[in-house]
């Protein structure tokens, strides 16, 4: 135990069983929520997070990679094979940056701004498939973005 008296939560006995660790559930929840994105993306012919770099571009059309990465908490090596996938298919494209020849420029094509309306019944999809309120899921959103926040001071 911690005898510091600052807003620090003290140390506790931590115990090693698997039902009893956060990142166990946290990562467990993970999977289940891939599962039923895979179910709601596959008539769009996205993965998951495919989906999460659409919905950056459906929001602000014409970053670089860096700023997609940056939402995404996603480094560029893992972006580029994803946006590669996402070229392909025909929603979008990447072009240099005149201005920076370092930097890559992602763009909806006309395909990829279609997919939008496509899309639009995923957030209500998943909604209906938590069984949650509006309340708890807001609620639950607020608490797993500060826990975020908090671990990425120390990651």
């Amino acid at each position: 135990m911690s005898s510091d008296t600052s807003n620090k939560p003290s140390k506790v006995k931590a115990s090693q069983m698997l039902d009893e660790q956060l990142c166990f559930a946290l990562y467990s929840t993970g999977l289940s929520l891939n599962k039923v994105y895979r179910k709601l993306l596959s008539r769009l012919g996205l993965t998951y997070p495919q989906y999460l770099v659409m919905l950056v571009l459906w929001e602000r059309d014409k970053v670089t990679v860096s700023e997609i990465g940056e939402r995404l908490f996603l480094d560029s090596a893992t972006l580029t094979p994803l946006l590669k996938r996402l070229e392909s298919a025909g929603f979008i494209t990447r072009t240099r940056a005149k201005g920076d020849e370092r930097q890559v420029i992602i763009e909806l094509t006309s395909q990829g701004r279609a997919l939008k309306a496509e899309a639009k019944s995923v957030p209500s999809d998943l909604f209906c498939a938590s069984e949650c309120s509006p309340e708890e899921l807001a609620a639950l959103k607020r608490q797993l973005e500060a826990l975020r926040r908090n671990l990425m001071k120390h990651g």
